[in-house]
C-alpha cells in the first residue's frame, strides 16, 4: 500500500467514505492555496473515476469524509445533510470538565468570524475525565474531558467555535484554543495535532435506501492518549 493512500472505510458504486488524516486539506481553496497536497487529489489518483465531495472537514480535523460517484448521488447525500437526517458524532478532548451532557445553542456567522449570524446547535455527552498532576498557573493539577459531540447544524468551524464559547476549548486548536494547554499536550503527551475527530456517521444509502453506519478508527496519537488516560473502555 502506498503511504499516501487514503484509508477507505466504505466503497460501492455510488459512494465512498474515507478517513481523512489530520493535517491534510480536503481540496484546493482560497484558505489553503499554498498547499500542494489535498485529499481529493490523492483519492482521484487512488481510485479513479468521477468523485464529488459531499462534506468537508478542517485541515486539522481527522475522520469521515463522504465522496459521491456522481452528481446525483452528491445531491442526494447533500439533501440528507441539509435535512439534518444524518447523525454525526465527533470525538474531542477539551479543557476542563463540562457537565455530563448538554447543548450549545449559540448563533454563528456563516463563513467566518464576521457577518450575519445563523442558528447553530451542538449537543455533547461527556464520556470520560482525567486530572493530570502537572502544575500550570495557579493550579497544581489540570482537568480534561473526552466528549462525544453531535452537531445538529453545520456552520463554519462550528464545534471549535462552540467549545470556545463555553470555555471548554478543544486541545490542539491553534486558532481558538488555549496555547498553554496545547503546549502541555505537546510536551508531556507528544500530541501535535488538534484532538477533534469525525468519528461516526449514520445515514440512509442514497441508492438502496438501506441504513449505513460508518466509523473512522482513531490514529496513533488518539490511541496513545486513550491508553495513557485509561479511556479505552469509554468508546461504546
Amino acid at each position: 500500500m502506498d503511504p499516501t493512500d487514503i484509508a477507505i472505510i466504505h466503497q460501492d458504486a455510488d459512494l465512498l467514505a474515507v478517513d481523512k488524516p489530520a493535517g491534510l486539506a480536503v481540496h484546493r481553496s482560497r484558505m489553503v492555496a499554498h498547499e500542494g497536497d489535498y485529499l481529493m487529489d490523492r483519492l482521484r489518483a487512488q481510485v479513479g473515476g468521477g468523485l464529488y465531495l459531499v462534506n468537508r472537514l478542517d485541515r486539522a480535523t481527522s475522520g469521515l469524509v463522504l465522496v459521491a460517484r456522481s452528481r446525483d448521488m452528491a445531491a442526494a447525500l447533500g439533501g440528507q445533510l441539509m435535512s439534518r437526517s444524518v447523525q454525526k458524532t465527533y470525538l474531542a478532548v477539551v479543557r476542563g470538565w463540562p457537565a455530563a451532557e448538554g447543548e450549545i445553542d449559540h448563533p454563528l456567522t456563516v463563513g467566518g468570524m464576521k457577518g450575519e449570524r445563523k442558528p447553530a446547535l451542538t449537543r455533547w455527552r461527556r464520556l470520560a475525565t482525567v486530572e493530570v498532576p502537572i502544575a500550570m498557573g495557579r493550579y497544581e493539577r489540570q482537568r480534561y474531558a473526552l466528549l462525544a459531540l453531535s452537531p445538529v447544524t453545520g456552520r463554519y468551524r462550528q464545534l471549535r467555535r462552540h467549545l470556545h464559547h463555553i470555555g471548554h476549548h478543544i486541545i490542539g486548536d491553534s486558532t481558538l484554543g488555549r496555547g498553554e494547554h496545547n503546549r502541555l499536550f505537546r510536551q508531556h503527551f507528544a500530541c501535535h495535532r488538534m484532538l477533534l475527530h469525525a468519528w461516526r456517521l449514520r445515514l440512509r444509502h442514497p441508492g438502496s435506501g438501506e441504513p449505513l453506519a460508518l466509523e473512522a478508527p482513531l490514529d496513533a496519537t488518539w490511541s496513545a492518549l486513550l491508553q495513557r488516560f485509561d479511556w479505552t473502555h469509554c468508546l461504546d
